[in-house]
Formats: structure tokens, C-alpha cells, sequence
């Protein structure tokens, strides 16, 4: 509870994973902590994540898991301050959430229910014997002389505080409760806040025929090339065709490389089926070039794109190429044999832009880890104030990384709030 003067020793704002962690390690720490959340629920994010089933971590940390525009260098030391291991102990050691490892090294709690996480995170802070409120919307945080704080609610009422966490997330799935209020405070108070993006997004495409497959999924390999062919970031795995364009993991892992900030005039190219398959020239004669050539028994050009491809999906390619289906690989001209190759292992649709963030799993972009104490998450802006979580610019990708950072930033931020509390 506040102290005799109605002050607080930290608030945060916002109740997601960054903000029940930092809760969590600010009360564990000492603090008198009153975590205050806009909406009528808390972790709807960690709800709604994994279809209702929660990935809650990666089973393994990989070095391009995370990226920031601002101060990239900044992520080795930060994450290293609570490692993945860890982080894993304290869910399933800690707060007694059983955990099991799933394909795509994905980690989810055992029992498949997201619900069971937010349930596991509000006892720990409870218990820790921090105050929690619901439905208290904060509409300006303003800085004391004193160096306190005093944050403003919509229903009038204010509170005051030593320090502020801000980990009320960025702008992605509005029906979240996401509406950029983080962005704007910092923005406010003084700090720059990088180019915001949707990232892990589905993309669109002016490609007519490609957005007639709706429904279509098949394996793939995606690649970025800058002008003049340097690959710039490369995925494989499963794409989705939509109404619209393209989704599925594939596609939202590598979006952020054509609608983020960054050089104009990238493109995107697509080579279809397995990697062996799609990638140029194929593997040890395991490629379309050389599926293409096998013209035994009469092969047709349907049967070869059928090996690998859903009917739909090579029929499109088999237009886009102008080969017909029935036509025999052994008498394919060589330029229609070169164009059909082509749609298969460099489609190269034009991209618009993405889908939006109504659809995009997280924020990029946001406050500037530069403007940031890596040790603190502090602002170095505006003492007092820390952030954490989808607030901050730093992004991660599919597999449960965001929520990752989500907890290493809020216990970072989290401890390093309360020290002063603890140690008065």
C-alpha cells in the first residue's frame, strides 16, 4: 500500500507480461507497488497468444532473436541479465507453471491454457504484495520538482509515485487494448521514439493472381535482396496466400525487413516447395532446375510442379510462366523452361505494405533504447521514469521471443525501480 502521504514507491502502467514481471521483481525487491491497468482484464496479449494456448518462451536463445533500430548493441547485455534458462526456472520452479516443448522449438505451459499463465503471474504478484487495479486509465504522468511523480487518471482520481515503469505496450492488436499511450508519454516527456511499425505482419501484394490462392499453403523460402541482388534476410518455412497477399511464419518473420524503416526499393523473391527445392539451382540434383529437365515417361509440367505444390498453387505458377499443364518437360522450349523456373524458385510479387497493426503480433520501433540506461531501462531522459516490454524499441521473432524480452525488461526495470525504495 502508499505511504502515509499516499505515495507509492513504483507504479507501473500497464498490466501485460512486461508489467506483472515488473511488478512481480519490484515488490519481491521491497517496494510498495500499485500496477494499474487500463483495461477490464489484464495479459490479454499472453490470452490471446498462441491460439489461446500461450508460447510462452523459445526452448533455445539464437543470436538474431532480437533486434532494435536504436541501440542494437544494447541486447547481448540486456538479455544476459536473466538468461533464458533462467527465465524458464522461474516459471516452472517459482510459480509451479508446468511447461512442455512443442515443435518449432516453442515453449507452452503444459496444460495448453494461455489463462494459466496470467493466472500463475497474478499470484506471484499478489503474493510479492503488490496492489493491482483494474480498468484505471492513465491520462498524463507528470514529473515533480521533488523528483516524484504524480499520474493522472480519466476518472480524475490521481497517485502519486517515486517511481513510474511504463510497460503499457505499443500499438499492435488494438482490440488488445494497445492504443500507443506509452509512445505518447515518452514522446511527452521528452524522449524520441523510433519510426513505429507493424512487424511480424502479414504483407500485401499487387499480385492478382497470387491473392486468388487464398486459402493456399505450402513450404518455402523467402529472401529480401536490396538493389543489385544483396540478400538481405532469408527465412524458410510454411507461407500462407490470402485475399490480400501473403501470411503464414515464413512471411511475418521477414516482414519487418520490407515495411519497416530502411533502405526503399527492396524486394521480395520466393522460391516454392522445400528449401532443397526452391532455393536456385536446387541441392545435388534435388532442385526444380533438375526436376525440370527429368522429362522420363512423359512427364508433364503439372506432374513435375505436383511433386511439391498444391493443385491450385501450380496451376497460378504454370500461367504466370505461360506453360500448359499438360505439356511435356521433354518438349518445353528452353525459354519456357527458364520462365517456369523462374516462378519457382525467384517469384518476385511487388509488395504494398502490410496488413496492419490490427493484425501484426507486435510494435516495431518504438522508445529509443539509445535514450535508455541498459542496466535500468531508466530514462536517461527523465530520472525516475523506467520503461519495459513492446514500449521499448525492441522486437523479436516468432517463438515466443517477444514475451522473452517482455520479462527480462520488466524484471530489469522492475529491480532497478525499487533500489531506491528498498535501501531508504
Amino acid at each position: 500500500m502508499a505511504d502515509d502521504q499516499g505515495t507509492w514507491d513504483v507504479v507501473v502502467i500497464g498490466a501485460g507480461a512486461a508489467g506483472l514481471c515488473a511488478g512481480i521483481w519490484a515488490a519481491r525487491a521491497g517496494a510498495r507497488v500499485l500496477a494499474l491497468e487500463g483495461g477490464p482484464r489484464v495479459g490479454t496479449k499472453i490470452l490471446a497468444s498462441g491460439g489461446g494456448r500461450c508460447n510462452l518462451l523459445p526452448t533455445r536463445w539464437r543470436v538474431d532473436a532480437l533486434w532494435s533500430h536504436s541501440a542494437p548493441e544494447a541486447l547481448p547485455e540486456l538479455m544476459a541479465r536473466w538468461p533464458l534458462p533462467a527465465v524458464r526456472a522461474f516459471f516452472e520452479r517459482d510459480l509451479g507453471l508446468a511447461l512442455r516443448d512443442e515443435a518449432e522449438d516453442k515453449v507452452f505451459p503444459a496444460s495448453g491454457r494461455a489463462g494459466d499463465v496470467v493466472v500463475a503471474l497474478l499470484s506471484a504478484l499478489s503474493a510479492a504484495g503488490a496492489t493491482l487495479r483494474t480498468g484505471a486509465r492513465v491520462r498524463v504522468v507528470e514529473p515533480e520538482p521533488t523528483g516524484a511523480f504524480t499520474i493522472a487518471l480519466e476518472d480524475g482520481e490521481a497517485v502519486r509515485a517515486r517511481r513510474v515503469i511504463v510497460t503499457c505496450g505499443g500499438l499492435s492488436l488494438p482490440r488488445s487494448g494497445s492504443d500507443g499511450f506509452g509512445l505518447r508519454l515518452a514522446a511527452a516527456l521528452g524522449h524520441g521514439v523510433a519510426e513505429t511499425y507493424p512487424a511480424l505482419v502479414p504483407l500485401t501484394l499487387d499480385a492478382p493472381d497470387l491473392r486468388a490462392l487464398a486459402g493456399v499453403s505450402c513450404p518455402a523460402w523467402l529472401r529480401v535482396e536490396e538493389r543489385g541482388g544483396r540478400i538481405v534476410a532469408q527465412e524458410s518455412g510454411a507461407v500462407l496466400f490470402t485475399h490480400r497477399g501473403l501470411s503464414g511464419p515464413a512471411t511475418l518473420q521477414i516482414a519487418h525487413h520490407l515495411v519497416g524503416p530502411g533502405p526503399r526499393g527492396r524486394r521480395l523473391r520466393i522460391g516454392l516447395g522445400a528449401p532443397a527445392l526452391a532455393m536456385a539451382g536446387g541441392d545435388g540434383g534435388r532442385g526444380w532446375a533438375s526436376l525440370l529437365q527429368d522429362g522420363r515417361g512423359g512427364r508433364t509440367a503439372l506432374q513435375a510442379l505436383r511433386v511439391e505444390l498444391p493443385q491450385r498453387l501450380a496451376d497460378a505458377l504454370l500461367a504466370r510462366a505461360g506453360v500448359q499443364g499438360p505439356d511435356r518437360l521433354a518438349g518445353l522450349a528452353r525459354d519456357a523452361r527458364a520462365s517456369l523456373l523462374g516462378a519457382l524458385t525467384a517469384l518476385d510479387p511487388i509488395v504494398t505494405g502490410s496488413e496492419g497493426f490490427k493484425t501484426a503480433e507486435v510494435t516495431g520501433g518504438g522508445v529509443s533504447l539509445a535514450e535508455l540506461e541498459w542496466a535500468t531501462l531508466q530514462s536517461s531522459r527523465c530520472a525516475g521514469l523506467h520503461f519495459a516490454g513492446e514500449t521499448v524499441d525492441v522486437t523479436g521473432r516468432l517463438g515466443g521471443f517477444n514475451f522473452l524480452w517482455a520479462f527480462v525488461s520488466g524484471r530489469v526495470a522492475g529491480e532497478a525501480a525499487a533500489r531506491p525504495a528498498a535501501v531508504r
